[in-house]
């Protein structure tokens, strides 16, 4: 059996060696703990951009949905690749892993383990990584939201997308959606609301309160 796998695994090869090749700028690994919502986001701003899927790899995590196994698994994704995905071991330049604040326990141990890993993982150039948080407090769903509203006060993720609706109707968890007009209304209220502004600091604090996201670091 392992002759007959032979020609397969050439070929996959092959074509992973072929898609490293068209790479001409940074490669970026992104590690989601949805594995629906956020794929789609990002796969949606990947083709706005026309950014090649040999430069941009978006995969949810397979450890599970906590922060610490997001984190986790986007260094042993990393570190090990996956063949049967196109995945090289080492084959990025910067690493994201992506995940909510919700209740879950190992938020601040997942942000210290980004942080502890940040530039000292080293890719195939021998080059040194970078790997970043992006974490939402509640939810990813506040990012869309900021897009409309300037969210100061503390709200709970059900509020969130209530809140959402007003401006994407069908939107819906676990169901492909356009996320596209939320963009071009952010980008005609720039002025109106930055609460973004204060998220980088904010989203590192073991335990924040009022809403804050990072994602404008993509």
């Amino acid at each position: 059996m392992g002759r007959d796998n032979q020609p397969k695994d050439r070929q996959l090869r092959r074509k992973v060696a072929k898609e490293a090749r068209r790479a001409s700028y940074a490669r970026i690994l992104i590690v989601t703990e949805g594995s629906k919502t956020e794929p789609l986001y990002l796969d949606e701003i990947r083709a706005a951009h026309q950014l090649h899927s040999a430069n941009v790899e978006v995969q949810p995590s397979q450890l599970g949905t906590s922060p610490i196994q997001v984190v986790r698994y986007a260094r042993q994704l990393f570190d090990e690749g996956e063949l049967h995905k196109g995945i090289r071991p080492k084959s990025f330049d910067l690493i994201y892993a992506v995940f909510d604040r919700d209740d879950h326990d190992s938020y601040s141990n997942a942000l210290s383990l980004a942080q502890s890993l940040d530039g000292k993982l080293r890719n195939d150039d021998k080059q040194p990584v970078s790997i970043k948080a992006i974490a939402s407090i509640p939810s990813f769903e506040l990012w869309l939201l900021l897009h409309y509203e300037d969210i100061q006060a503390p709200i709970h993720r059900d509020e969130v997308i209530t809140r959402l609706k007003r401006y994407i109707p069908d939107y819906e968890k676990a169901r492909a959606a356009r996320f596209l007009p939320p963009v071009t209304a952010w980008k005609s209220r720039r002025s109106e609301h930055r609460p973004w502004r204060r998220s980088s600091t904010l989203i590192l604090t073991p335990n924040p309160s009022p809403p804050c996201t990072n994602w404008s670091r993509f």
